[in-house]
């Protein structure tokens, strides 16, 4: 399997292109000077070319076509679980290699897409956050986790997300766990005046997950003990911000057969 182009570029699809992060990446790939965007998929019909700052791709509702069309060595997918799942079977089949950012993939998810990449000799790249300050803030948690037993995570987004809470959060969460080696405390509170009130529960961490407009996506860990709380927060102020790590993980995934999960695999943190 050809890692570039004969022209040396790195081919890429973005399947769902239209959608906030995708359009973003679309701009990202579209800019790059070693990723060339050969096609693009979005849900809803839109025509069929979609306009970048380097020309017009070809764009179709129809994965499947789009990849036996232009043969990507690449899809890099922003979409959601259920359709990440269906979509990362046609890549697979066709030996392209893929980065995936649906939000809030599960452990059983993982498997299969771990074994897809190992049958067909692919590499997938599964990344619940491309924004390097937001990769660090996990880091971080997981290194306090050894030293509180509580902690809370509260993530905002914006008003449109369809899902709560975000992967991300989980991915903090379950990461802070597994760092600590047990579940961490959590109070049960005996009288609740509205029903969960107190949040999600991994592992003993609390997820509060707010939606609203004028947010983009906001992650603020707070350890609690005597006397003292820890807060470790990371604010993405704009989309662009995720595109390094994007990109990063485009050129990553053509040498890294098998499944990577989170960015900080990529960047060895």
């Amino acid at each position: 399997m050809t890692v570039q182009t004969d022209n040396g570029m790195i081919s890429v699809v973005v399947h769902g292109a239209t959608g906030r992060m995708g359009a973003e990446t679309v701009r990202a790939v579209a800019a790059a000077d070693d990723v060339t965007l050969v096609g693009a998929t979005c849900h809803t019909p839109r025509g069929d070319v979609l306009p970048t700052p380097a020309g017009e791709v070809p764009l179709s509702t129809d994965l499947a076509s789009m990849l036996d069309a232009t043969q990507p060595q690449v899809m890099v997918e922003f979409t959601h679980a259920e359709a990440c799942m269906e979509a990362a079977p046609l890549a697979a089949s066709r030996g392209i290699h893929m980065v995936l950012g649906a939000s809030g993939l599960n452990a059983d998810q993982l498997q299969t897409l771990d074994t897809m990449s190992r049958e067909h000799g692919i590499g997938v790249i599964v990344a619940p956050n491309f924004a390097l300050g937001a990769v660090v803030l996990k880091k971080l948690a997981e290194q306090a986790a050894a030293f509180f037993d509580y902690v809370d995570v509260v993530e905002a987004h914006h008003e449109m997300k369809i899902d709560a809470p975000s992967g991300f959060s989980l991915a903090i969460a379950r990461g802070a766990r597994d760092a600590r080696g047990s579940d961490f405390q959590r109070n049960e509170t005996t009288v609740h005046h509205l029903p969960e009130t107190r949040g999600g529960d991994v592992g003993g961490v609390g997820i509060h997950s707010l939606r609203l407009p004028g947010r983009s996506a906001h992650h603020e860990v707070i350890f609690g003990a005597a006397g003292q709380t820890l807060s470790i927060r990371h604010d993405t102020l704009g989309r662009d911000c995720y595109m390094p790590g994007v990109l990063r993980c485009v050129r990553e995934v053509v040498r890294r057969p098998g499944l990577t999960v989170g960015l900080e695999a990529v960047l060895g943190l």
